[in-house]
């Protein structure tokens, strides 16, 4: 039996771009990989857009880091090698994620890893689009504090940075931690942003906290797109080896130098994975066995209050309330069924052992008897909107 995750999204046009909503499905339905969370259904109602996908109860990363603190190098060479595999498999689909970090690398009841979180993925041919920050402002702002030319936190700020970071991780501004130079300054781009990414993520299992960290996101902003080359430097304490060193350096640099830009194999070949069976990776045991004691377990996750009633704020009458309806013509051909897909590869004699187990939970064993009915009227509805196209 799969357990499922329902993502619930409530759109508002002056935040969120409708582009972005559509290639997250279509990434979604479209890459079948056992490195990415997999989606089972989307579907839609007059106020929402759904997309039901595996719940993995092994936590975050950044879960992981914050009990642990940092990794040793065995363990982060291990989930930076699934990281690679998973980020590869978007990227051989021509999409690039551009919002890699700890908090959306997922492990299973096993360990393993998986990527989620397709929220600003991009197909790669839009090299220009930009990302969309909480506060777009932060990156001309000029910093108050004058610690903008010290690499390296004072050790209580540098704690305090830890304590929050799970907050800052639910604001976009928490990722600048991990956005490249290059997206941050709305340049050209591919999927060599997502590998600055991972750089930023191995430096952080490996030493505690993220190369370009401070408490005031402008200076965070600055140190990425002004000072990187000054602020990339290791510590004395935790000690890590000269490879793990050569390789952040060749993640966290130039495009036209950073691994992965001329292929992921460039990638694979370095040093630091010497010894490292990439095709067997999922294969074998994880470098760690996260905690489950069943499919309902939560304890890997965070605990949160519980909200009760609709978002907040959602006006219920106004002219972009009738563009988010399910009679909205940028979400024709939202809805999406796995097992319908399974049906065609298994068809077509497509061998699908390689992707895991092809069971998918029914809708109705999920949500109850009632979404059969919404289901019913969202396909009326979409093949309403097919015929006046």
């Amino acid at each position: 039996m799969h357990m499922i995750i329902i993502h619930i999204y409530y759109y508002f046009l002056s935040l969120i771009k409708v582009e972005h909503v559509r290639s997250e499905r279509n990434l979604l339905a479209e890459v079948d990989s056992r490195c990415i969370v997999k989606l089972f259904y989307s579907f839609q109602d007059s106020d929402f857009l759904y997309l039901i996908m595996e719940y993995l109860p092994g936590g975050d990363i950044m879960t992981l880091l914050m009990r642990e603190d940092i990794l040793s190098e065995d363990v982060a060479r291990f989930y930076i090698a699934e990281s690679i595999l998973a980020i590869h498999s978007i990227h051989q689909h021509s999409y690039v994620h551009r919002d890699i970090k700890p908090d959306n690398l997922i492990l299973d009841k096993n360990g393993h890893l998986k990527l989620s979180d397709f929220g600003l993925c991009k197909p790669l041919e839009d090299k220009y689009s930009t990302i969309l920050l909480e506060d777009e402002s932060i990156i001309n702002q000029e910093p108050t504090s004058e610690a903008e030319g010290h690499w390296l936190m004072p050790k209580e700020k540098l704690q305090q940075w830890k304590r929050n970071r799970r907050a800052l991780a639910y604001s976009t501004v928490g990722t600048l931690d991990y956005m490249a130079p290059e997206v941050l300054l709305k340049k050209g781009y591919g999927m060599e942003c997502d590998w600055w990414s991972l750089g930023a993520i191995m430096y952080e299992m490996l030493i505690g906290y993220p190369p370009f960290c401070s408490d005031d996101p402008r200076i965070t902003c600055r140190k990425v797109i002004i000072n990187w080359r000054t602020c990339l430097k290791f510590p004395e304490e935790p000690k890590i080896s000269d490879e793990a060193k050569d390789l952040i350096c060749h993640l966290l640099c130039d495009v036209e130098t950073r691994l992965g830009t001329r292929g992921v194999e460039e990638l694979k070949a370095h040093p630091w994975f010497r010894g490292i069976q990439w095709d067997k990776l999922y294969e074998m045991e994880a470098a760690y066995k996260p905690t489950v004691t069943g499919e309902l377990d939560t304890q890997n996750f965070e605990k949160f209050p519980e909200v009760e009633g609709p978002p907040s704020a959602i006006p219920s009458v106004g002219p972009w309330r009738k563009m988010l309806t399910s009679t909205d013509t940028n979400f024709i051909g939202y809805t999406f069924k796995k097992s319908d897909i399974l049906k065609s590869l298994e068809n077509s004699g497509t061998d699908m052992r390689s992707n895991g187990s092809s069971e998918v939970p029914s809708l109705i064993s999920l949500l109850g008897m009632n979404c059969q009915i919404d289901l019913k009227e969202t396909a009326i509805s979409e093949g309403e909107q097919k015929q006046e196209t």
